[in-house]
């Protein structure tokens, strides 16, 4: 069975009354419920657990890791963000939500600064789905559209998407790359924009299932790895004779 743990450095719900009231099982809570509803086999793990929650055993047992964080980047140790490198090259998935893109492990990921322009203002979002045959947005329209939502603009200091999913739209007029996957290794990464505390998006029933399709594209390909380092000959090399 395909199984998913779900990070969250679990803060904004500790410090902030709003973003209790609306997630009281925590943002992590919140995810781990629809993707349970959805059939998929789903744990929790958050920041101030031994390991941020992020053990060998853990990360062994995660097909799919969803993350999302923000005022704490800086307090993931570098040694776990090294074991969730080492596990998305050999082969897990992973989904990067939200201010997740301005984590440790994303940018370790993608090389570059992951930066962006950002402004609170409770304005519209509308993501238009501009990869229709992808299976990430199988059941979706042509747009999600968001009543209210942090806005995030570009430039968007990322690599190049492998396949661009989304591009949102907001209402003070800026456009964002709001679904992009990569891979890297043998594992598969999908950014996904939408998300900000003070606002209900995760239970969005377009987002959920979003979310959902991404697990299931990112769960790792049932196959033998490669093998790397020094190779014995498949054919018998001849000697050549000058």
């Amino acid at each position: 069975m395909l199984k998913v743990t779900v990070w969250n450095e679990n803060r904004h719900e500790q410090k902030n009354p709003v973003v209790r009231e609306i997630y009281p099982n925590g943002i992590h809570g919140a995810i781990a419920g629809f993707l349970t509803e959805a059939g998929i086999q789903t744990e929790t793990a958050t920041l101030d657990e031994p390991e941020h929650g992020l053990t060998d055993v853990v990360l062994n047992n995660t097909d799919v890791l969803i993350w999302w964080g923000h005022l704490a980047h800086g307090e993931v140790s570098d040694e776990v963000v090294a074991k969730v490198q080492q596990r998305v090259l050999d082969g897990m998935g992973l989904i990067m939500l939200h201010s997740g893109h301005f984590s440790k492990i994303f940018k370790t990921l993608m090389g570059t600064s992951c930066d962006l322009k950002w402004r609170e203002a409770d304005e519209k979002e509308r993501l238009w789905v501009v990869a229709p045959s992808h299976p990430i947005v199988e059941g979706i329209g042509e747009y999600i559209e968001l009543e209210k939502e942090e806005m995030y603009g570009e430039h968007f200091d990322i690599p190049a998407p492998e396949e661009l999913i989304f591009t949102s739209w907001f209402e003070g007029g800026e456009v964002f790359r709001s679904g992009c996957t990569y891979t890297r290794g043998n594992g598969k990464v999908f950014y996904f924009r939408p998300g900000h505390e003070t606002y209900p998006t995760y239970y969005n029933k377009d987002i959920q299932r979003v979310i959902v399709n991404a697990v299931k594209w990112a769960q790792p390909v049932q196959r033998n790895r490669p093998v790397y380092g020094n190779a014995q000959p498949l054919e018998k090399i001849e000697v050549k004779v000058n």
